[in-house]
This record gives structure tokens, C-alpha cells and sequence, in this order.
């Protein structure tokens, strides 16, 4: 693996110019304004991160892609580690742009591009991983700081040295901490807790200045993590944060002799010797929980999380975490998937407020095996300082395996549900040809990339035909079957016209 040097990151002229491959110029203003998620040239208007992580740059098949689109009709920016200002250089396999968040790392007011690069080698050790940090600037993406690498033995250490399958930046995910405090969560999935494989860990990543501490199952961090590291647990392979809490999904936690029935611990943003908090485990074998631990149900494969506010609170320091277990068996129907929906309190204490399946009362469509029900989510809570209810609090649901005809497998579809009060009582259904614009297909696995904002979900199509290819965003409430108000396609709003998987991920 080649890194250029940080003189030459800070000299990619195109991209201090808001401009990468295929490109057009980002217009600046004269200062980034607080308080715009996603906003990367401070204009006030909310951009859009979409990646390709299986697209060949410069000739090398699979080294990934991010097609950034400023809002506003202010052109386009492809981000590449061919681009000038990114460190790298394209390998086969790398996946850029497999995972995405967004934060204001340094406290401008400019949004902050995090991208995931799970497959990079790091010298000569394969698939150890890296993530990046690109910053926003008046000027654009990318043109102030230099950017930011989190990788094993780097400048901004994750501890230890890297290893081969560690997978770091498997997941991501960011935000500011309810007194403002900005930070990063790492997912490192296939970390090795000494002599278990595959145990994995996660890093928390804090404040301005970047504080980095990593956390697997067996860490002291002034409380225990939920679990033991076991080989094949994979903890940190999925990642959902509000400013008050934030979890860990390990899906391939073993419950006793039950293998890869999943679990997730959960945090607060509370540091002690610089650790976050951990207040607790959620698993199938709890007696508060609904469900019996099965083999391969994979609790906590999927995670979103919402900021709570229950009748009469004056504050929200409560939290809605769903949790998907696509490989949940609803009586004989094997691997229909479910959703579990938790409420965690300020104090850690959690209660189960939902479970949610399509066969679950008034809930659209009907469970099928293969279904893998709740394989991704995405949720929004639009009032998040105002009282939660089912019309403020939405949870998009991803059903990769749904068909409705045999022609049309695995077509897949999303549900949307709301995150208080009965999940029936206004859900919607989007699938391709019903909705979603482009007709269905054989493998298109919709649902697999959902992307959450304030005012719209965002569904990818990266698997269909090439004319089918894009994302499309959706008003959360959307009637089943609605139209979106908003797409993004290849070679359409100064985005290139060539994909492989574009919109495999959203932000």
C-alpha cells in the first residue's frame, strides 16, 4: 500500500476547489454555519455522500468510490484515493465508501466526510482496514484541513499492529454527544482478543482532538461489556449512536451452545479514564426480552437509534434503539426476520416497546422464509426536542429477500414503521415497481441501503439493472407505493456515468 505524504495531501489543488474526478465546482461562502448536518461547504443547504464501493478506478476492479452532491444544484465531487488530497492509491478489493458518517469533527461548523475502507492493506498485511476523515471547508470538501487517517499503527493509532481480516471501518458511525462533544465510533470486527479470532472490538474517537481508546468484551473501561470475547463474536460489526447513548452489535455472540445468535451492548458518552460508559447487554436469552435464542438469528446484525423524549419530559435523555434479527424463524418459517425496539433510559435501564415481524397485527405483507426481515434500518426522530410519537419517529426497515413472484426473487422491499405506538398502525410498503421507480428484478435485494436525513429516507438500488441504478429518496411518510421526491443516478447532476454498485451506501 502506497500513502503519500501529508505535503502532498494538503497540495491536491482540483479538491481545495470542492472538485475530484468528473467534478464541478462547489460554490463557498464566507463561513460554515452551525447547526446543517452533512452541510460540507457551508452554504446552509444539506449535501449527500453516496458511495460505489465496488466501482474500478483507474483500471483496479473493486477499489470504491464516493460521489458527494452539494445541494442546491452546486455540482458534484468524486472522491477516489486516485483524487488528489486523498492518501492512498487504488487496490483491487478495497471497498472505499463501504461504510459512511458524517460529524463536524473539528468543531467549523462544516460537515465532515467519514469513510470506511475495510479491505485496505496496510503494508504488506491484507485487509487490515482504515478509515478516513475528509474535512469540509467554505471551499469544499476537502479543501482545508489535510485529512485525518484512523488505521492500525498510523499516525492516529488504533493500538496494537495491524492484522490481516481485522476489517476496520467495517461500520462508522458519528455525531456530537449532548453537551457537544463530537465523536467517532470504529467498528473492528475482526480484531483478535490475543488467541480468539474474529472477537472483535470497536474505537471511540473523541472530542477536537481526537482521543482514541478501543473497547472489546474483556476491557475494563470503569464497568464490564456486555459479553465475553468469543471467537467468530465479530463485536463492532454494526454501530448506532444518539447524543446520549451509542451501540455494539456482535451477531455472532454464541448464547451458551446457541452459535451466532447474536447480542448488543450499549453505552453512554460518559468518559472514565477516557472510556465510554457501558451500561448494559440485550440478548435473546433474557427473560425480558421477547424471543428464544436460535441458532444463526443474528441479533444486532442491524442497528438504528433515535433520540426519546416520553409525555411531560422537559429534556431528551432517553433513547429508541431497534435492533434487526434477520435470521429470526417466526414459528416454521425459516429466516423471515424480525425487529426488537428498546427503550434505553438515562440511567441504562432498557425496556422492550416493540417487536416487530410482518406478520405482526395490521403490519403489510406477510412473513416468507428467506424474507431476512430487518437485514438494515434506518430511523429518524424529526422532533428530537419535542414529545415522541409515531408520526416524529420512523424506522425503515430493509427486506432484501422479499419476492412476490417467482421470477422476481429476492427483489426486496422496505418497510416503514412507526417507532411509538402499534407498528401497524402506519406502516407503509415501497418495492421496486411500487414505488421505488425501476421495475423489479431477479436479485436487486432492495433494502440493503438505507440512508436516513431529517425530512428523507434514502433507498438504494445498487443491485438491479444499470438503467435502475440509483437512490431515491422518500418523505418519511410516503404512502405505500408513494413516488420519491428526490433521485440521484449515474451520469445525471454532474455524476460520472459509470457504477457498479452505485448507492451501496447513503449519507
Amino acid at each position: 500500500m502506497w500513502r503519500r505524504s501529508a505535503a502532498t495531501v494538503l497540495a491536491g489543488a482540483l479538491l481545495a476547489w470542492g472538485l475530484g474526478a468528473g467534478g464541478t465546482p462547489a460554490a463557498a461562502v464566507v463561513a460554515c454555519p452551525s447547526g446543517i448536518e452533512s452541510d460540507f461547504n457551508g452554504d446552509g443547504v444539506r449535501d449527500t455522500a453516496i458511495a460505489d464501493p465496488e466501482a474500478t478506478v483507474d483500471g483496479v476492479a473493486k477499489a470504491g468510490v464516493v460521489h458527494v452532491v452539494y445541494g442546491g444544484g452546486k455540482g458534484s465531487l468524486t472522491l477516489s484515493q486516485a483524487t488528489d488530497g486523498i492518501p492512498g492509491a487504488p487496490e483491487t478489493g478495497d471497498r472505499y465508501g463501504h461504510s459512511l458518517a458524517v460529524y463536524d469533527a473539528d468543531l467549523d461548523g462544516c460537515g465532515d466526510l467519514v469513510v470506511g475502507i475495510p479491505y485496505e492493506d496496510i503494508g504488506t498485511v491484507p485487509d487490515s482496514g482504515l478509515v478516513q476523515v475528509i474535512y469540509g471547508a467554505t471551499a469544499g470538501l476537502g479543501g482545508g484541513k489535510a485529512v485525518t487517517e484512523f488505521y492500525q499503527g498510523g499516525d492516529k493509532a488504533l493500538g496494537g499492529g495491524p492484522e490481516t481480516d481485522d476489517w476496520v471501518g467495517y461500520a462508522v458511525a458519528a455525531g456530537a454527544t449532548s453537551a457537544g462533544t463530537p465523536y467517532l465510533l470504529i467498528g473492528n470486527p475482526g480484531e483478535s482478543i490475543g488467541t480468539i479470532e474474529d472477537a472483535g472490538a470497536f474505537y471511540y474517537v473523541s472530542g477536537a482532538a481526537q482521543t482514541v481508546v478501543g473497547v472489546h468484551q474483556d476491557t475494563e473501561t470503569g464497568g464490564a461489556v456486555a459479553g465475553v470475547a468469543e471467537q467468530d463474536d465479530r463485536f463492532g460489526s454494526t454501530l448506532a449512536a444518539t447524543p446520549t447513548h451509542f451501540a455494539v452489535g456482535t451477531p455472532g455472540e454464541a448464547l451458551g451452545t446457541t452459535t451466532f445468535a447474536g447480542g448488543v451492548g450499549y453505552f453512554n458518552h460518559t468518559l472514565t479514564s477516557g472510556y465510554p460508559k457501558p451500561l448494559g447487554g440485550l440478548g435473546q436469552d433474557q427473560d425480558a426480552i421477547n424471543g428464544a435464542e436460535e441458532v444463526g438469528d443474528q441479533f444486532g446484525a442491524a442497528l438504528a437509534m433515535v433520540p426519546y423524549r416520553a409525555s411531560g419530559a422537559t429534556s431528551t435523555t432517553e433513547s429508541l434503539l431497534a435492533v434487526g434479527v434477520p435470521g429470526e424463524d417466526l414459528t416454521t418459517t425459516v429466516d423471515a426476520g424480525a425487529v426488537q425496539v428498546f427503550r434505553l433510559a438515562a440511567n441504562g435501564t432498557y425496556t422492550e416497546t416493540a417487536w416487530i415481524d410482518q406478520d405482526t397485527a395490521d403490519v403489510g405483507q406477510e412473513a416468507e422464509a428467506g424474507d431476512f426481515f430487518g437485514r438494515r434500518l434506518a430511523a429518524v426522530n424529526t422532533s428530537p426536542n419535542a414529545t415522541s410519537t409515531g408520526t416524529n419517529t420512523r424506522l425503515a426497515i430493509g427486506v432484501p429477500g422479499e419476492e412476490q413472484a417467482e421470477e422476481d426473487q429476492e427483489k426486496g422491499g422496505v418497510q416503514i414503521v412507526p417507532l411509538v405506538g402499534a407498528p401497524g398502525a402506519s406502516d407503509q410498503w415501497i418495492d421496486p415497481g411500487y414505488g421505488i421507480p425501476s421495475g423489479p428484478a431477479p436479485r436487486m435485494l432492495t433494502g440493503l441501503s438505507l440512508g436516513a436525513t431529517p425530512s428523507l429516507l434514502y433507498v438504494g438500488a445498487p443491485y438491479g439493472t444499470a438503467d435502475g441504478q440509483a437512490v431515491h429518496g422518500f418523505p418519511w411518510n410516503v404512502a405505500s407505493g408513494g413516488a420519491p421526491t428526490q433521485t440521484f443516478k449515474p451520469g445525471e447532476g454532474g455524476i460520472p456515468a459509470t457504477g457498479v454498485a452505485f448507492g451501496a451506501t447513503v449519507r
